[in-house]
């Protein structure tokens, strides 16, 4: 029987209307026809200070950081969009992966990422859509062990993109939405076979 690979997915954004969190929606259907077990969270229902290293020492991992660190370890990889902050990631997205980065007691380093696969996309108003942060975001997961998948997609115009329903207007970008979803979940399933 093949492998069921289980994908997280979410935005780095906070934003209740976020586009960002409606283009992850339509790569976690893409993995899910992929086969694949996807969890979708927000991270607007984690909330967490900065990281900060001196209330680490006093107070040790926040709650909610624990959590989120906790969904990352158990899964296979993820599904991230990203959107992007002065041509680069956002601070909430920064901070997430700097707290679930951190080493507690008897923990393997890096837990959350060593060898885990993950898909990057993102959507912007501006014309490029928000490419320039996921170079950032790629740079970021490399250095600490994740194998970030070589396609990505940008899709700009953002407040022309989607149709009432949530989907992208234009059928070609969707299908290549949905396939980074597909494409991620077919990698997990060989490197877990």
């Amino acid at each position: 029987m093949a492998y069921t690979p289980k994908i997280l997915a979410f935005a780095g954004s906070a934003r209740k209307e976020s586009f960002n969190k409606k283009l992850i929606k339509i790569a976690a259907g893409g993995a899910k026809k992929a086969g694949a077990e996807v969890t979708m969270i927000d991270l607007r229902d984690y909330p967490m200070p900065l990281f900060d290293q001196d209330l680490e020492a006093q107070e040790g991992m926040p709650v909610n950081a624990k959590k989120v660190k906790s969904l990352m370890a158990t899964h296979d990889g993820f599904l991230i969009s990203s959107p992007e902050y002065n041509s680069s990631i956002s601070p909430l997205l920064k901070n997430v992966i700097d707290w679930a980065s951190r080493r507690e007691q008897n923990e393997s380093p890096l837990i959350a990422y060593k060898d885990k696969v993950v898909a990057l996309m993102s959507v912007s108003p501006g014309a490029l859509g928000g490419l320039r942060g996921l170079v950032t975001v790629r740079s970021i997961l490399g250095n600490i062990g994740v194998f970030v998948l070589p396609h990505q997609r940008a899709v700009s115009n953002a407040a022309e993109a989607f149709n009432a329903e949530g989907n992208l207007k234009d059928e070609k970008l969707q299908a290549e939405i949905e396939s980074l979803g597909k494409e991620t979940a077919e990698m997990i399933r060989k490197l877990k076979s």
